[in-house]
């Protein structure tokens, strides 16, 4: 699929927005709050914090084999060992600085991409072709899908409190 350059500047915009996003969805956030999990299987704002820094940085990866190597393969990782293995129960602060950062340093490094650079593609293990392109549509809308997950936990932390 090819995206002009005005919607690969949109969905850009969007992705770094997404730290704003995140940023307001955990403001004031009490640590009741912060470790409530909504629903049996359902990530608390601390999970999902650590989850957006760690799927941040395996996406820093990833783009970064895609443009610099010819045809990668791309390997899926499961978000749901992550959580398990990766202590997710551990404070958030380090979680939410590298997410801001990775963030920003691929926001740099798109904006500097030629076309050429853009129609470059490798192989994902589940999915098949992977793109820059769509790499930064699913980015783009992440962390704003999260926030809003955020927001969810921290209203029915606060339901279940008045109950």
């Amino acid at each position: 699929m090819t995206v002009d350059a005005a919607t690969r500047r949109r969905l850009l915009e969007q992705y770094l927005a997404g730290i704003a996003e995140v940023a307001a969805a955990l403001e004031g956030i009490t640590p009741r709050e912060l470790d409530h999990h909504p629903a049996p299987g359902k990530w608390s704002p601390r999970e999902i914090v650590h989850h957006l820094a760690d799927s941040e940085m395996v996406g820093v990866v990833r783009l970064r084999r895609v443009i610099a190597e010819d045809g990668p393969a791309i390997p899926a990782y499961d978000q749901d060992v992550y959580a398990r293995r990766l202590h997710y129960d551990r404070p958030i602060e380090s979680s939410l600085e590298a997410f801001r950062a990775a963030r920003r340093v691929n926001a740099d490094l798109l904006e500097r991409l030629g076309e050429a650079e853009w129609a470059r593609e490798g192989t994902h293990s589940e999915t098949g072709r992977f793109t820059i392109t769509g790499w930064l549509e699913t980015y783009a809308a992440h962390a704003h899908n999260h926030a809003a997950q955020i927001r969810r936990a921290r209203a029915a932390a606060t339901l279940t409190r008045e109950s």
